[in-house]
């Protein structure tokens, strides 16, 4: 059965000296604030579509992640996964160029070489590493705790 969510955002003003919001359609945020300077520039102040990117990548990739550890039949106790999202500059204009993922997990009965196996398997595989894929660099480095 498909699922289907929704994000919602505003903006006026022109690029550098606008301002907008976001908001998630379940309700869970509303009205976060985002400006061009926050972006790229800054993050003083809001949030970014590269910085809600890294959140639902690192989420995505923490319930793969999990998922293939239990298949292995070794669950994790914990998994801690960040995602940092470069946004840059390239001959093309502004682009996102890559998603860095860093996994620490507590997995009891599981060795370093398989786990990073694993790991692989799920940055490879996890759907929004497929909604990246062919456009942005997507990398995993993965530490036992």
């Amino acid at each position: 059965m498909a699922t289907h969510s929704k994000g919602s955002a505003t903006w006026a003003g022109d690029l550098m000296g606008g301002h907008g919001t976001v908001s998630a359609g379940s309700g869970v945020f509303t009205t976060l604030p985002t400006t061009w300077a926050a972006r790229a520039e800054s993050r003083a102040t809001g949030t970014s579509p590269e910085e809600l990117l890294a959140a639902a990548h690192a989420s995505c990739f923490s319930m793969a992640f999990a998922g293939r550890l239990a298949k292995n039949g070794t669950t994790a106790e914990r998994i801690d996964v960040s995602a940092t999202v470069t946004f840059d500059k390239t001959d093309a204009g502004m682009r996102i160029i890559s998603s860095a993922l860093d996994v620490t997990a507590r997995v009891p009965g599981i060795d370093q070489a398989t786990f990073v196996k694993i790991a692989e398997d799920a940055r490879e595989n996890c759907p929004t590493s497929q909604a990246l894929k062919n456009n942005v660099k997507v990398s995993v480095s993965a530490r036992l705790a």
